[in-house]
């Protein structure tokens, strides 16, 4: 099957991990916020307000289950998008997801396509468990060690196209971590 993580045919296969090694955080992206949990009893308690203040009858069972519900849904949305669209870049390693590669598996790193015509590195899958990159994600074309194309991905792409060819660069000469004080 082409599409399990340890396929031959996914990059870098044999060399994710599902850890991020300790070092330093250059890059950090959650993937997404709590607050969205916040929504459901916001909701439920406007209509409650209505319900109080209308002079009508407080439908106080059908409350709760939407406030269950919503809620639920809510977290149960947000702790996938941490666990799955969360991008974590240290001195050493890219966590992508649930994955994590090292800096050495990484070959070379693409500089942006500003041409109207699509790069190749372009449709090669994404690093991490999703076979494409996220929504509201942009792509940065690496090529690892094994030959194969993929793409680290982030919103905030500019900064992580920075900071991992900084890292990289580093790693490449043999340069220790960056020491922020």
């Amino acid at each position: 099957m082409a599409d399990a993580p340890d396929s031959p045919d996914v990059p870098g296969s044999g060399e994710w991990n599902t850890s991020v090694a300790p070092g330093r955080v250059l890059f950090r992206e959650n993937g997404g916020s709590w607050w969205v949990v916040s929504i459901g009893p916001i909701l439920v308690a406007a209509v409650l307000l209505m319900e109080l203040f209308g002079g009508g009858q407080v439908h106080w069972p059908v409350l709760s289950i939407f406030l269950v519900i919503i809620t639920g849904f809510s977290a149960i949305q947000v702790y996938a998008a941490r666990q799955h669209v969360g991008v974590v870049l240290t001195d050493t390693t890219l966590r992508q997801g649930t994955r994590t590669i090292a800096l050495a598996d990484i070959k070379r790193i693409y500089p942006e396509n500003t041409n109207p015509e699509p790069e190749k590195w372009e449709s090669a899958p994404a690093i991490g468990e999703l076979r494409a990159v996220p929504r509201r994600r942009t792509g940065i074309g690496v090529r690892m060690t094994s030959g194969k194309l993929a793409q680290a991905w982030a919103r905030d792409h500019h900064r992580l196209r920075t900071e991992l060819a900084e890292a990289h660069l580093a790693m490449q000469l043999g340069l220790p971590p960056r020491d922020d004080t």
